[in-house]
């Protein structure tokens, strides 16, 4: 059975103390015990083996056994995945994460039902962090995607120009499991909202330089569509070899 994994900010030092909410689940849920292999990674990709050490009141005292520093997979997986009402954009990162993306930018597209405008939005915004966060924790992950603040049109398409960019849409011919991959730099999978992308924002992207693909026969719905590509992606990559 593999080590149970925890997070923790600053790995530099041979002696670590675990404490706050991840202190709380390590001693209180997870009950580890002294002498109990234990991992810590920081979400930025370290990942610090380590040994229980002590326990106190919501509180682990470890020694690190050794550090190690993962690399970026390539090609760097970047999800733009249009804001959706409700749970389902935090499905979607939380999905995405799982499967492995390293970036998920949250797209405004003129469909979106749900706009991210002041305090609403950096609420919103905090939430799919954690979720990023937790979904990276619980998917053993050393690396945890950034998920920056979301993009209007205009501004994605000056990402799409300098990125291979991959649109998701239903009326695409090319299929995703034989189209071109690259070996290296960002690659863009482009998810639109409940509504789809319009005709007029699919021809802004391809004029930007996008590919527009599909999955398959189906039609998946926005939560569920860009994890579906990421595992396509990394499945025909070096990302899982």
């Amino acid at each position: 059975m593999t080590a149970p994994l925890f997070l923790h900010d600053d790995l530099t030092s041979d002696q670590l103390v675990l404490d706050g909410p991840e202190g709380r689940h390590a001693a209180t849920v997870r009950r580890v015990k002294v002498g109990e292999d234990v991992d810590l990674a920081d979400g930025r990709g370290t990942r610090a083996r380590c040994v229980v050490t002590g326990l106190g009141q919501d509180v682990v005292h470890l020694r690190v056994v050794s550090r190690e520093v993962e690399p970026e997979p390539s090609p760097r997986l970047v999800l733009v995945q249009a804001i959706a009402k409700g749970d389902r954009g935090e499905l979607a990162v939380e999905l995405a994460t799982e499967v492995g993306v390293d970036e998920v930018v949250p797209w405004s597209a003129e469909r979106c039902v749900v706009k991210w405008e002041g305090a609403r939005g950096e609420r919103a915004l905090g939430r799919w962090q954690s979720t990023a966060r937790e979904a990276g924790k619980q998917s053993r992950r050393a690396r945890h995607p950034v998920v920056g603040t979301w993009l209007d049109t205009p501004a994605l398409l000056e990402r799409v120009a300098v990125s291979t960019c991959l649109v998701l849409h239903e009326s695409a011919t090319e299929p995703l499991a034989t189209t071109a991959l690259p070996e290296t730099g960002d690659l863009l999978l482009v998810v639109g909202p409940e509504g789809g992308i319009t005709d007029k924002e699919l021809r802004r992207l391809e004029a930007a330089g996008g590919r527009p693909v599909r999955l398959g026969s189906s039609v998946l719905r926005t939560s569920t569509a860009g994890a579906a590509a990421a595992a396509v992606v990394s499945a025909r990559t070096a990302r899982w070899a």
